[in-house]
């Protein structure tokens, strides 16, 4: 019957064929006169097999060769396409078409080589896991690269987890591949790898869109292309920005501790089904995660009526812990299963962008954990991670570093930050810890880590890998944003690759961010000694576009919340607070805040619990919130504070010196339309009367805001709605103001110009 070879079964029998489809499946053995067909099948618990020709309504019997469930049978037929196998397992019977029917490789050889190249940008669309048809019958298509395996298999609930049943076929550039037939959106799989010593690992797929909710570990097989946008008008509207020139303040947030669901509370899918719910942990019984249609309907309209412009998410790609806030990710391509499907991603998204609200990610490029589902060890050997420990290994953090120098990896990477923008309409990335990518040396001991060829310490592929990914970034979606958290003096990180930099459009100022909660958490008295913590920022302000950000490391691991650093009284706290915050966003460059500030929380943010919400029922904090709400709704109204963030011209001291005062005062200027805001922070307790600035130009000056006004809960001190200008010459100024200055407090004016040229029209 057969001229197989018995060791050529056994190799499909013990799972050790690189290419299964040099046995199984059709073979045409013969094309003398009729063309004759061998038909192989290996099914390990199969007692009868027949080939179904549907077509012809005709049924081969297989028989037995060489191993009870290893099939063969002979066919004469012009062609042989899209036969079916009727299977008799025990008393059951099923009818299924062969996966080994289907010999064309979906890969092709462009797509390999631009891969191995490491510059496939849509890597994402060809590995992983893909509903699709071929020859007219639906399936599920599954590619993933996996070099030094010896054998793959795909494991799921349809072949009981068994990776003899689908064995994948090797490529040439270590590509594995396997089209499954009638497999449909929501399979459950893995991937069984294989290295050649035999041992076997079970891998989620680096590509999978989706995975089960924790602690479950398998891929999901997702359509990410079934949701319906409507979000066109903004996507057209960023295409066309410059978000330097634009307003951005960001509330950042961690989805799964800014609110919880109770879980005898269970949401409804747009179907009518029940959501999935997915507990939150032990340490707060009874409570859920809300869904992401959940946190649409409730976070969006809160961030609306705050005013600020982006959310900005803590990294929501999969991860097995809670406690890692999503920064040890084992899922790159799959927002996290805890809130719920990636439609539902897409909508919560979709509603932001309703909202005039724009989505920014945390993206985790640095490091990634060991947990064996993952990528560490992915084909059994160090693929994704360096082999020697003093490079590829974070030991303060417990997690692997990738291997950049290495084409595919990188291309993992750069096709992952695409992935998002293209698939999800982010808005932008902030990357995370840039600082432990860019140094080799960083977090370790001396001998623990390798010089680069020059025998320096700076990751030079670690650097040239962010030019790639943020040179692609602008090239395919103009107008977002690239954020690096750099916390070292690396040389032009925000500045364009073209001129050398990194590429980022922004960078958070983590030195800002040190002077200020320096400055704030000691006492009032002391603070004339530091006025440099203070005014030290504008002196390098114009090397980078910078961000200043209070973010969740501000507010964790002991070191108190924002309103808990500040000295004095309760009411100083809260000043203190409202004068922080009016400093910052008059400050030149961009402004991100966490959860929980624009209230203040005393305590710590617990990532296992709800924020505390329970004091927005007193007034102090409800009357914060107003300030914040206040304060960003004049931010995005007066270009002079957000137009020229990164320019000279759009900010000019009136006195940076008054340090026996503890005053500053400065000018923020727009450039478009002339207008010019004076901005003057007192920053002790004590109030100033008769306190005397120069001014740029002669006139009223409207009193926009007070930091210190009574709906905040303050004293109230002001300057009656504005003040006239005195020709007294101050500060090289010809023309000054006598302002009342509150204590702990930010005042900022605005020259009236039509009650200015009103008035000066009467005198003439």
């Amino acid at each position: 019957m057969t001229t197989i070879a018995p060791e050529q079964v056994n190799r499909i029998i013990w799972n050790q064929h690189h290419d299964p489809f040099e046995i199984l499946g059709s073979h045409l053995i013969d094309q003398n006169g009729t063309n004759v067909w061998a038909v192989r099948a290996y099914l390990p618990n199969a007692s009868a097999v027949w080939v179904v020709l549907p077509e012809e309504r005709k049924e081969i019997e297989m028989e037995s060769v060489h191993d009870p469930h290893f099939f063969e049978c002979r066919i004469e037929a012009k062609e042989l396409n899209n036969y079916q196998l009727r299977i008799k397992e025990g008393e059951h019977e099923r009818v299924t078409y062969d996966p080994y029917a289907f010999r064309s490789p979906r890969l092709t050889e462009f797509d390999l080589h631009i891969f191995s190249e490491g510059n496939h940008h849509r890597i994402y669309e060809k590995l992983g896991a893909h509903f699709i048809s071929v020859d007219g019958v639906t399936g599920v298509y599954f590619a993933v690269w996996a070099p030094n395996a010896r054998n793959v298999s795909v494991l799921g609930d349809f072949n009981s987890w068994d990776g003899r049943k689908h064995q994948m076929r090797r490529g040439a550039t270590g590509v594995w591949e396997l089209f499954i037939p009638e497999l449909e959106v929501g399979t459950h799989y893995k991937y069984e790898i294989k290295n050649n010593d035999g041992h076997i690992y079970e891998k989620s797929d680096p590509y999978g869109f989706q995975q089960e909710p924790r602690p479950k570990t398998a891929s999901i097989v997702t359509d990410l292309n079934s949701y319906q946008w409507q979000d066109e008008d903004w996507m057209e509207k960023r295409r066309h920005a410059e978000p330097l020139n634009q307003p951005i303040s960001v509330y950042e947030l961690h989805l799964g501790s800014w609110m919880h669901g109770a879980s005898a509370n269970i949401p409804k899918n747009p179907d009518g089904t029940n959501a999935p719910v997915v507990p939150v942990s032990e340490l707060n019984p009874g409570a859920r995660f809300l869904t992401y249609r959940e946190l649409a309907e409730r976070l969006i309209p809160y961030v609306k009526e705050l005013g600020y412009t982006h959310i900005e998410m803590l990294p929501i790609a999969e991860h097995p812990f809670d406690g890692s806030w999503g920064y040890q990710v084992t899922g790159y391509y799959a927002p996290t299963s805890r809130y719920g499907t990636p439609e539902d991603f897409m909508y919560f998204i979709d509603q932001c962008h309703k909202n005039e609200i724009g989505v920014i990610v945390d993206w985790v490029p640095g490091h990634f954990p060991k947990d064996g589902h993952g990528l560490a060890f992915f084909d059994g050997t160090h693929l994704y991670e360096h082999a020697d420990p003093r490079k590829g290994e974070h030991k303060e953090w417990g997690t692997l570093v990738f291997n950049y120098s290495r084409n595919e990896v990188r291309n993992f990477l750069v096709a992952n930050a695409l992935f998002w923008f293209d698939k999800y309409h982010i808005d932008g990335i902030r990357v995370d810890a840039v600082a432990s990518m860019l140094y080799l040396d960083y977090c370790r001991k001396e001998g623990e880590w390798v010089t680069n060829q020059y025998g320096g310490r700076e990751n030079i592929e670690a650097a040239d890998f962010l030019r790639q990914v943020n040179h692609l970034l602008f090239s395919y979606f103009p107008g977002v944003l690239s954020i690096a958290e750099e916390s070292t003096s690396w040389p032009m990180v925000s500045w364009p690759t073209y001129v050398g930099g990194l590429g980022f459009n922004l960078k958070w100022n983590m030195g800002w961010m040190h002077d200020m909660l320096d400055y704030f958490s000691m006492d009032p008295w002391f603070r004339q000694f530091h006025q440099n913590n203070i005014t030290f920022s504008i002196w390098y302000n114009h090397s980078e576009n910078f961000m200043l950000a209070l973010s969740h490391d501000e507010v964790v691991h002991g070191k108190s919340n924002i309103i808990g650093k500040m000295p004095g009284d309760r009411w100083q706290k809260f000043a203190n607070v409202r004068c922080l915050f009016s400093y910052m966003f008059a400050h030149p460059g961009k402004k991100t805040m966490f959860m929980s500030m624009e209230f203040g929380q005393w305590s710590e943010w617990n990532v296992w619990g709800d924020l505390e919400w329970g004091l927005l029922q007193h007034e102090p904090h409800h009357l914060l919130k107003l300030f914040f709400q206040d304060l960003n709704h004049l931010y995005r109204s007066e270009p002079a504070l957000y137009s020229q963030d990164f320019a000279q011209e759009g900010f000019e001291w009136i006195d940076c010196s008054d340090n026996r005062h503890s005053v500053a005062a400065f000018i923020r200027r727009d450039k478009d339309t002339n207008d010019f805001i004076v901005v003057v922070c007192n920053f002790t307790p004590q109030p100033h009367s008769h306190y005397r600035i120069g001014v740029p130009e002669p006139g009223f000056y409207t009193e926009l805001f007070n930091s210190d006004a009574r709906k905040y809960g303050g004293s109230n001190m002001g300057n009656l709605g504005g003040k006239w200008t005195d020709n007294w010459s101050m500060h090289n100024r010809e023309f000054s103001l006598d302002l009342c200055l509150p204590p702990l407090g930010v005042l900022l004016l605005k020259l009236d110009k039509n009650r200015t040229a009103a008035v000066m029209n009467q005198e003439l």
